[in-house]
């Protein structure tokens, strides 16, 4: 399997964050998100411009994952917790996005990532790492389980103008 080059993204990464994370969203939600709610949310959620903001915020964290050739092919987004439970910001950090493109999945590329991550979140001292993830996607709430996360509440997360609902995990540090 072609090998990951794992690194910490700067703004120049803004026009390939948003072509990634369009990309990866597409593919994970296409077959039960409405079309035009799903082409929102992409407009919107993983624009360059969010990506800019994203990037230029030291309190979030944007992992790039490139092939040797320099193609981004996943990444993962660490940011202060914004979650309807009860969070402490000193303490607590939210994995906000974890994708890789579906050539990638598998091989040992997605416990790297989540090792970066994990790393990072011990880096700022956190506690406690959250995450929401969509209830169908089985396979992303197996691969959690297996790293030590756990359900501990839900939340409603809108696709454009429609309501999907999400499930809260946590994982202590």
């Amino acid at each position: 399997m072609t090998p990951i080059h794992w690194r910490k993204a700067d703004l120049a990464d803004a026009p390939a964050l948003s072509i990634l994370g369009g990309a990866t969203f597409l593919t994970s939600f296409a077959h039960d998100h409405p079309g035009a709610a799903l082409v929102t949310h992409i407009r919107n959620a993983h624009g360059e411009a969010y990506y800019r903001a994203a990037l230029s915020d030291p309190a979030q964290t944007v992992l790039i994952g490139e092939t040797p050739m320099g193609a981004p092919v996943g990444y993962a987004m660490i940011t202060p917790p914004d979650l309807p439970i009860p969070t402490n910001p000193a303490q607590d950090v939210e994995l906000k996005r974890i994708y890789l493109l579906n050539g990638w999945q598998g091989g040992g590329h997605g416990d790297a990532i989540m090792a970066l991550v994990l790393d990072e979140a011990q880096r700022r001292a956190a506690t406690r790492l959250l995450l929401a993830v969509y209830p169908q996607n089985d396979r992303a709430r197996r691969f959690y389980a297996r790293h030590g996360f756990a359900e501990i509440g839900a939340l409603t997360f809108m696709v454009g103008d429609v309501p999907f609902r999400d499930l809260i995990y946590a994982r202590d540090l």
